[in-house]
C-alpha cells in the first residue's frame, strides 16, 4: 500500500477493494456534505433504541401506558396511546440532537472545508473514493484538527459534567493534538478495512506535525465505531453529557459523549 503526502500530492492509498485515500477537493463537496449529513442522521435510531432500553423509560413507559388503560377505562388502546407518546417524545429527542449537531456543522467547519482544514497546516481533510459503476464516488471520509492543552482544558470547563480522568504527559512540548472528525464511511464499503486506513491516515499527519495524540470524542449509541476505536489502541479517558442541544434532551436521550485517545 502507498503513501499519499500529508498535502495530498503524489500517488494515492490503495488496497485490495479498489478505493484510494486522497486529500480533499472541491469537487467533492456535494458528496461529502450527502455523506456526512447521512453519517450523523443515522445514529439517530440507535440512540433511540438504546434510550427506550434503559430502565427508568422502561418504568416510566409502563407507567403511562397503565395510566393510559386506567384513564380510559380499560382500554387498551388508550394505554397504547400513551405509551407510544412517551417513546415518541424519546424519538424527538434523540432526532433532535443530531439534527442540532448536524446544522450546527454544516455552519461552521462543513461550510468551508477547503478555508478551514485545507488552508490550516494543523488540519487536514481527506475522502475515500472508489469506482461505483465505472464513476469515482467518495465513499468514506476523515478529517483532522489540530488543537492545543489549553483549548482542551476550556472545552472541558464548557462541558455540562464533563470529568477528565488526567491530563496526558505525552502531548508535544507545546501541547499540541490532533481530534479526529468526521470519520464515516458508506454502507456498503463497511466492515472492509476503510475505517481504520482512514484512521490510520490521520494517525500519520499526527505523526508528521508532531502531534503527541489523537482524540476522538464519539458519542455512546456509536458502539461500532467504539469498539473500531478500542481495537486501534484509543482509550477513553473522560466522558460528559454535553450535546450542544437542550438540556433536557440530553438527558432524556441518555447520551454520554466519551473522549478516546491514542498516543502518538
Amino acid at each position: 500500500m502507498s503513501r499519499t503526502p500529508a498535502d495530498g500530492g503524489g500517488m494515492a492509498q490503495k488496497c485490495n477493494f479498489q478505493f484510494s485515500i486522497r486529500q480533499y477537493r472541491p469537487s467533492d463537496q456535494h458528496e461529502v456534505t450527502s455523506l456526512f449529513t447521512d453519517g450523523v442522521l443515522e445514529h439517530v435510531y440507535p440512540a433511540f433504541f438504546k434510550a427506550m432500553r434503559h430502565p427508568d423509560h422502561v418504568g416510566m413507559a409502563l407507567s403511562i401506558s397503565m395510566a393510559g388503560y386506567v384513564l380510559g377505562g380499560s382500554s387498551y388502546f388508550q394505554a397504547f396511546l400513551f405509551g407510544s407518546a412517551w417513546a415518541g417524545l424519546i424519538y424527538y429527542c434523540c432526532h433532535q440532537i443530531h439534527q442540532d449537531y448536524l446544522a450546527g456543522r454544516m455552519r461552521t467547519d462543513m461550510a468551508d472545508v477547503v478555508a478551514n482544514y485545507l488552508e490550516k497546516p494543523g488540519n487536514g481533510f481527506w475522502v475515500a473514493e472508489a469506482d461505483v459503476r465505472g464513476q469515482a464516488r467518495v465513499v468514506g471520509m476523515v478529517a483532522v484538527v489540530g488543537s492545543t492543552a489549553e483549548e482542551e482544558a476550556e472545552k472541558f470547563d464548557d462541558w455540562n459534567g464533563g470529568v477528565m480522568q488526567g491530563e496526558s504527559d505525552d502531548d508535544a512540548g507545546d501541547g499540541r493534538f490532533g481530534e479526529l472528525m468526521h470519520t464515516v464511511v458508506k454502507f456498503p464499503w463497511r466492515h472492509k478495512h476503510l475505517g481504520s486506513q482512514l484512521i490510520q491516515k490521520a494517525v500519520d499527519f499526527c505523526k508528521e506535525r508532531g502531534y503527541g495524540r489523537l482524540v476522538v470524542d464519539v458519542s455512546s449509541p456509536q458502539t461500532a465505531a467504539i469498539s473500531l476505536y478500542q481495537t486501534l489502541g484509543f482509550l477513553q479517558t473522560s466522558s460528559h453529557s454535553d450535546t450542544h442541544a437542550n438540556w433536557w434532551f440530553s438527558k432524556l436521550a441518555r447520551i454520554i459523549v466519551m473522549r478516546m485517545e491514542k498516543l502518538i
